[in-house]
């Protein structure tokens, strides 16, 4: 029996000490940017036999639990770069050679500290690269978030002096009812042989991010019917070959109803490119949105490609003919030419956005939020980092707020959960509880320190 007692206490001091590092660990760790607290477990180990003739000492066993799925604090703070997740889930990251390595294994955390390197990558304090998805041109991510391949390490010191090509324009125009009609043919505007009654400039941007001014220009030409043009101010741009003469890239006429809303059904529009310089017809329907291609001269510029709104059939949301004086109401042109990166912004969608010195701002990707069905049964990793296992079930990655996935908290850093008062309370219960152990080796020795004398 004394031998049996032996052990147990020899158990004890084993577990305890176990416990005691756990102990140490969450304090030592109080000040860690998105720790997660650990908590020792234990349990019996039992020895006895079904006979039950004799009772036979077993010990204790440590177990440590990390409460991963637990919510810290959130603090602010001045970083623009310094994010949390608040709910559930975690940032992707990668731990490797180099950012633009693949081959490192993708690990997550919720220690949102990052910053730039000397590179332009984004790392947090345990050197992990920030992973998210590039968003395409019309700001979506990728339509297979699964696949691990489609993240990236998040960089836009690479968009210093991009541009993105116009690819709509948006206007509201009001085309005085009264106005005398005029005879016209087509190209008449862009040519100067004929006044127009209304006309305007649009700024549009190519795929060198090179401003050019495209003149839009209407004439009355019948009751309730106008024709437009729209032709560059400066054709020496355009490839003549391919493009109306005057710089002509579009035209059409347009109906209006009697109540001075939009007719498309009666409304013609067309592209005016053609190849070789063949004859352009108007269509017998009408095109609206209507999308219009031009080329340029300047071979190292993409063709562009612009698609104009004029508005919804029998409604006043973007042509009209109305009394009031013809007039632009408002415009909406997209494209712009970026200069230099001077700030980042990320908002609770987790989408990143490049600031340019200019004002203007560019979505270039979106943070993925990694969820599991079981988040503490993740494998604990260097730099406050985690991997999957069995037991936490595979990762799903999810857009932020969407299908129980916590919302990304930028300016704001989770704390620890350690409470130190609980940490120095248990710290004492274990000490006594260790201090006991070897008390039972005391006693355990001096009894058979006896049974030798015997």
């Amino acid at each position: 029996m004394a031998f049996t007692a032996l052990a147990a206490g020899v158990s004890g001091l084993q577990a305890f000490t176990e416990g005691v590092g756990v102990i140490a660990d969450n304090i030592t760790n109080v000040n860690t940017i998105g720790y997660k607290e650990s908590r020792s477990r234990f349990s019996t180990l039992v020895t006895e036999t079904s006979a039950r003739a004799s009772y036979s000492p077993g010990g204790v066993r440590a177990f440590a639990d990390t409460l991963v799925s637990k919510q810290g604090l959130l603090q602010p703070s001045n970083s623009p770069t310094d994010l949390a997740v608040d709910g559930a889930g975690f940032f992707a990251v990668r731990k490797s050679e180099s950012a633009e390595s693949v081959d490192g294994e993708i690990n997550y955390t919720r220690a949102g500290a990052f910053a730039q390197d000397e590179d332009g990558f984004f790392k947090n304090t345990a050197g992990l690269f920030l992973l998210g998805w590039r968003l395409d041109s019309a700001g979506n991510p990728p339509t297979n978030r699964q696949d691990e391949s489609v993240l990236e390490p998040i960089n836009i010191t690479k968009l210093n002096g991009i541009s993105e090509a116009t690819t709509e324009v948006v206007a509201r125009v009001n085309l005085q009812a009264s106005t005398a009609t005029q005879a016209y043919a087509a190209g008449d505007l862009s040519a100067g042989t004929a006044t127009a009654d209304f006309e305007t400039n649009v700024q549009i941007f190519d795929s060198l991010g090179r401003e050019h001014t495209v003149v839009v220009s209407a004439i009355k030409t019948a009751a309730n019917t106008w024709n437009v043009e729209y032709f560059f101010d400066d054709p020496s741009v355009l490839d003549a070959g391919e493009q109306g003469a005057n710089g002509l890239i579009a035209r059409g006429q347009l109906v209006f109803n009697s109540d001075g809303s939009y007719d498309e059904s009666s409304s013609s529009l067309i592209n005016t490119r053609t190849t070789g310089g063949g004859a352009i017809t108007l269509p017998t329907s009408a095109s609206n949105p209507l999308t219009f291609a031009y080329d340029t001269t300047d071979a190292i510029v993409n063709d562009g490609s612009i698609s104009l709104d004029f508005g919804t059939d029998g409604d006043t949301d973007g042509w009209t003919q109305f009394e009031s004086a013809s007039s632009l109401i408002s415009s909406s042109v997209d494209g712009a030419s970026f200069e230099n990166v001077n700030g980042i912004s990320i908002d609770n969608d987790g989408i990143v956005s490049a600031l340019f010195d200019n004002g203007l701002a560019l979505k270039v990707y979106q943070l993925p939020i990694a969820v599991f069905n079981n988040p503490d049964g993740l494998q604990r990793l260097q730099g406050n980092s985690y991997g999957g296992s069995d037991n936490s079930g595979e990762v799903n990655y999810q857009i932020a707020g969407q299908s129980g996935a916590g919302g990304v908290a930028p300016n704001a850093l989770e704390q620890s959960t350690v409470d130190l008062a609980n940490e120095f309370s248990e710290l004492i219960k274990v000490q006594r509880a260790f201090s006991a152990s070897t008390r039972i080796i005391t006693t355990a020795d001096q009894i058979l320190e006896e049974l030798v004398r015997v």
